[in-house]
């Protein structure tokens, strides 16, 4: 089991910057992926980026070029520096750590989620 727990929510304007934290309440080494998620108002919860525990990442399209994703296993902490924000950013970003999947299925944590708003 692992808690997660999410900062560096808040307002900023459009072409801002924001970056968030995910501090897990063990060590993420031997964890299969952490990611980050996000719903919008009306939406459905998304993925938006995850980090494998080899260092391989993937990105919603939505968000390549602009958003990167970084663990640091030391601090068993996931970042997600977010660049050239737009409106459409805006939404309630979840950290998540998931085991590796199966045909039963695949584990997943969540942490309570962060606001996030782009607004002029």
């Amino acid at each position: 089991q692992v808690q997660l727990v999410e900062s560096g929510g808040g307002l900023v304007q459009p072409g801002g910057s924001l970056r968030l934290s995910c501090a897990a309440s063990r060590s993420i080494f031997s964890i299969y992926a952490m990611g980050w998620y996000r719903q919008a108002p009306g939406k459905q919860r998304e993925l938006v980026a995850d980090i494998f525990n080899g260092g391989s990442t993937n990105y919603a399209d939505a968000v390549k070029d602009r958003f990167t994703i970084s663990r640091v296993n030391a601090n068993n902490t996931v970042y997600l520096q977010m660049n050239s924000l737009k409106p459409e950013d805006t939404a309630v970003y979840y950290c998540n750590a998931h085991g590796a999947p199966t045909p039963h299925g695949r584990w997943d944590y969540w942490g309570q989620g962060t606001q996030v708003t782009v607004s002029s």
